[in-house]
Formats: C-alpha cells, sequence, structure tokens
C-alpha cells in the first residue's frame, strides 16, 4: 500500500506541456509549401514554432498563417550581421509575430578566429541584448559545440560559453541551450544548470547515436555534416535526468531540431511521440 507521501510524490511527476519545433528542420518543405507545412507541424501535436527566416513572408503573413493553424512562435533566429542596424526592424518583426525572444544561433568563424573575437561577440550580444530589452524582447544566444572547446586566443583557456556566461549581462542576455551541442561537445548541462540557475529559459532537443569527433574550428554547416545524429529518444542522451532539473535551469520552451533528417515529418513525429510520453 502507497503511503500519503508516496502518493503525492507520485502526483508531482513532470511532463513536457507545450512542445515546439524549429522549422529549420522542415525548410525545404516551408519553402515550397508554407501553409501546408505549418499545417502538418500543427497536426502532430506542435503547439509552439520556432523560425530561421520567414520565407519570403511579411511579418503579418505569418502571424495570420501561425494563428490559423493555432500555433505560437516564442522565438525566432536571426543571423549575426542582424545584431546592428537591423536589428530594430526585426524587432517590430517579432512584435507582430508574437516572438518573447530573438535567437541568436552563431557566430561567424571570421570572428571566433580573431584574437578578441569571443569579446566582440560578448560587446555585441549585450548591446543587442540592451536594444531588445528595452522593447520587451528578450535576446539570447544558441550554441553549438565550438563553445566548449578550449579556445586558444585571448581566452586563455576557458571555454567560451563560461566565458559568455560570465560577461554578458544575465538579464540582457539568456540561453537557448543546444543540449546536443553541448553533450557532443564534452560539456555538462546539469553543471550549467547549477552554476547559472534560470539562464535557460529554452533550448534544442535533438539526439545523436554516438559521440562524434569535432573540432573547435570550421563552419559546422550548422551540423547539416553531422550523421550521427538521430530522432530524439533513439540516441545516448539520458532526457529524463536533464529535465529533471528543468526548473532550476528556468526552462520555459523546449524546441525539437534535427539539422538534416531524411524524411523531416516522420522525424518531427517520432521525436514529438517520445517526448510526449517522458515523465521525469
Amino acid at each position: 500500500m502507497l503511503s500519503s507521501h508516496r502518493i503525492a510524490w507520485a502526483a508531482e511527476e513532470h511532463k513536457i506541456e507545450k512542445l515546439g519545433v524549429q522549422l529549420y528542420t522542415v525548410r525545404d518543405q516551408m519553402k515550397s509549401d508554407f501553409e501546408g507545412t505549418l499545417a502538418k507541424v500543427a497536426a502532430i501535436g506542435y503547439k509552439e514554432v520556432e523560425f530561421a527566416g520567414y520565407f519570403d513572408r511579411s511579418p503579418k503573413e505569418v502571424r495570420a498563417a501561425i494563428d490559423r493553424h493555432g500555433l505560437v512562435s516564442p522565438a525566432c533566429h536571426v543571423s549575426w550581421d542582424v545584431l546592428g542596424e537591423k536589428l530594430p526592424a526585426q524587432i517590430e518583426f517579432a512584435k507582430i509575430i508574437g516572438h518573447s525572444y530573438i535567437v541568436c544561433p552563431w557566430i561567424p568563424e571570421e570572428i571566433r578566429k580573431q584574437e578578441d573575437g569571443w569579446h566582440r561577440a560578448a560587446e555585441t550580444f549585450n548591446r543587442a541584448g540592451e536594444v531588445s530589452k528595452k522593447a520587451g524582447i528578450q535576446f539570447a544566444y544558441h550554441n553549438h559545440w565550438f563553445e566548449f572547446l578550449p579556445n586558444e586566443n585571448s581566452l586563455k583557456g576557458k571555454l567560451p560559453y563560461d566565458f559568455l556566461l560570465e560577461t554578458c549581462d544575465a538579464n540582457l542576455v539568456k540561453m537557448e541551450l543546444d543540449l546536443c551541442w553541448i553533450v557532443v561537445g564534452g560539456g555538462d548541462p546539469l553543471q550549467y544548470f547549477d552554476r547559472y540557475p534560470g539562464r535557460f529559459p529554452l533550448v534544442h532537443i535533438k539526439d545523436v547515436k554516438k559521440m562524434p569527433k569535432v573540432s573547435a574550428s570550421g563552419g559546422q554547416n550548422f551540423g547539416d555534416s553531422m550523421k550521427d545524429m538521430t530522432e530524439v529518444g533513439s540516441g545516448i542522451i539520458d532526457w529524463k535526468k536533464i529535465f529533471a532539473q528543468s526548473e532550476r535551469a528556468g526552462i520555459k520552451h523546449y524546441i525539437v531540431e534535427y539539422d538534416k533528417p531524411a524524411a523531416p515529418f516522420e522525424s518531427i513525429k517520432t521525436s514529438y511521440e517520445y517526448l510526449r510520453q517522458l515523465r521525469w
């Protein structure tokens, strides 16, 4: 017979309430059939979508489309070159579409290779974060694996991700932690959750069949070259262990991504079904 304490503990079992998908996963389909792709994403069960480009649609057209399909878009990815003079226009786009976050997903290699490259990145992010915050939008940065490999330039061995977390203003710059890339880079998400609680309101969820060899250099091509990627739950990452610390991390948005799946809709459906039943 279960004690009342055990019953209460069982009732506190957690699950993901709303799942999102990064539309980069279905970018070819979005390009050829914008409305149909959003409809299929919604039919699978996803409630949130994260944009990486708007496929030649105006912000009003994007907002109308996601509204039609019962979706919301909490975040968008924008390239490094948007973080300067183009940022105010992007902020206006974000307000119309309903984004709460503007995320930079990539620091160009030519910046990273410079002696002061990571310092420039932190300054750029703080500046973008300040401009965004004044407009009621939160700025964030999305990692790859190179942030978790020792830097030979001005950081003197400090990991770039640690440098960014320490140097960027915690209120102006949040992190969209890609839980696959951090593991591939040799980092431990739980250690970062402990050291920087509340800094990770968004996470990317994808999986790998085995650990690939990685280096700090290279374009990485946004992960398209990754041959060991797989659907969430069919790889080696321990999702229960990670998500058990969701509250400490500050996670609000769980976003599935697979950089180059062979069959995108089947892939995001498989990941959705696994995550929908996951409990911790």
